[in-house]
């Protein structure tokens, strides 16, 4: 009977001695989850499938390191939201249907974020958001942008889910009174 070695175990395997056996059972046990946890958040299935891969050559080459706090799995999550997130404020798929949505558009016609904009009363929402501590801003980002749960949240900032709740509505309290 073969021996199952916890998640600590294969992560020291894979850093200390580059053990390929501990690294595919890692994979097996985590890419699953982790690709259909990401499919969750980006319809682009390709660039899924990159994000996954690369968050685990980032644990093989130990560019990722793991300090033995907190469940693998969440850190996992906070390494593959994180590269989900520059690869699409990159030149990833979101660049190049900016690109194409450009070529089609008139130069004298407005887009629909000029729109919406414009319907923001002299710019006090993006003043008001300015105005919030990056520590606001960053849960407004992950809960409100990215679509994260206070959980996923909490895991990605690195801060207890109370504390992401407490940001939060303290974020929508300044917001408001900024714009009332």
């Amino acid at each position: 009977m073969r021996e199952t070695k916890s998640d600590g175990d294969l992560l020291r395997a894979i850093a200390a001695d580059g053990d390929r056996r501990a690294f595919e059972e890692l994979y097996r046990r985590y890419a699953p989850w982790l690709l259909a946890r990401l499919r969750g958040r980006c319809a682009d299935a390709a660039l899924v499938d990159d994000v996954v891969q690369e968050t685990f050559l980032a644990v093989w080459r130990g560019t990722a390191r793991y300090r033995e706090e907190g469940d693998v799995a969440g850190w996992l999550w906070r390494i593959g939201s994180r590269r989900l997130i520059d690869a699409l404020r990159g030149d990833g798929a979101r660049g190049r249907l900016r690109q194409a949505l450009s070529r089609l558009r008139h130069r004298d016609e407005a887009s629909a974020e000029e729109h919406v904009l414009a319907g923001v009363e002299h710019g006090d929402l993006a003043g008001a958001l300015v105005r919030l501590s990056p520590e606001l801003r960053a849960v407004l980002q992950a809960t409100v942008i990215d679509g994260l749960t206070t959980r996923e949240a909490a895991v990605l900032l690195g801060i207890p889910p109370g504390t992401v709740k407490t940001r939060a509505m303290r974020a929508r309290k300044q917001l408001r009174e900024a714009l009332t």
